[in-house]
């Protein structure tokens, strides 16, 4: 099982609720970027799954489809947050991301008393907080995190593809892949592009 040894040691310090927060979806050409916040247990029952908790980039589709209704059982509680492309490109992807976290973190019942994040601070919160560099390798509960807003950003990239056809962005999720940078020359950008990056940018001029 992944390590909770900064959960452990903020508990000790007299935290009670302790949330995990990381984000998916930074470096695509498409869609929104997405994060989750999530509260685990003090205790958790011990459970074989529990093991397979690792960073969502380290699991396949399927594994991290499986750990999600697992992770959401077991929590105290979680929150996600998505921010559009049309504001990533009017806030930039920085802020943007910090935004979809701060979002994540409001839907939290109870509220948390500190915040463990994925390698960034979030000045626009006003908790305790720490930033872990690869906290998603590191440390519990942003681990469960990644996987639940792995999980939600996939979903949502499948029911867009839907929307706007012929990107094949149920396979790439609108990462800069090939397929998708061959789709968006032929094809011009779409509404759900990010259109201040530079692919995208230079597509709109030869559509």
């Amino acid at each position: 099982m992944l390590s909770m040894a900064e959960e452990k040691a903020l508990r000790l310090k007299g935290y009670s609720y302790i949330a995990g927060i990381d984000e998916v979806g930074r470096g695509p050409l498409a869609g929104p970027v997405v994060a989750a916040a999530i509260i685990v247990p003090a205790r958790i029952k011990r459970a074989p799954w529990l093991n397979n908790i690792r960073d969502s980039k380290l699991l396949s589709a399927a594994q991290r489809e499986r750990l999600y209704d697992q992770i959401q059982d077991m929590a105290v509680s979680f929150g996600v947050g998505t921010i559009s492309s049309y504001t990533i490109d009017i806030q930039g992807i920085a802020k943007a991301t910090r935004l979809a976290m701060k979002q994540a973190v409001e839907q939290l019942s109870p509220q948390p008393d500190y915040l463990l994040i994925d390698y960034v601070k979030l000045p626009e919160v006003t908790l305790p907080q720490k930033g872990i560099v690869d906290g998603d390798a590191l440390c519990f509960s942003i681990a469960c995190a990644s996987i639940i807003a792995k999980v939600t950003r996939d979903r949502l990239m499948i029911e867009l593809d839907a929307v706007y056809p012929g990107y094949g962005m149920a396979n790439h999720k609108g990462y800069g892949t090939r397929e998708h940078l061959e789709c968006l020359h032929r094809l011009g950008p779409c509404p759900i592009h990010r259109h201040s990056f530079r692919p995208v940018k230079e597509a709109a001029v030869e559509s």
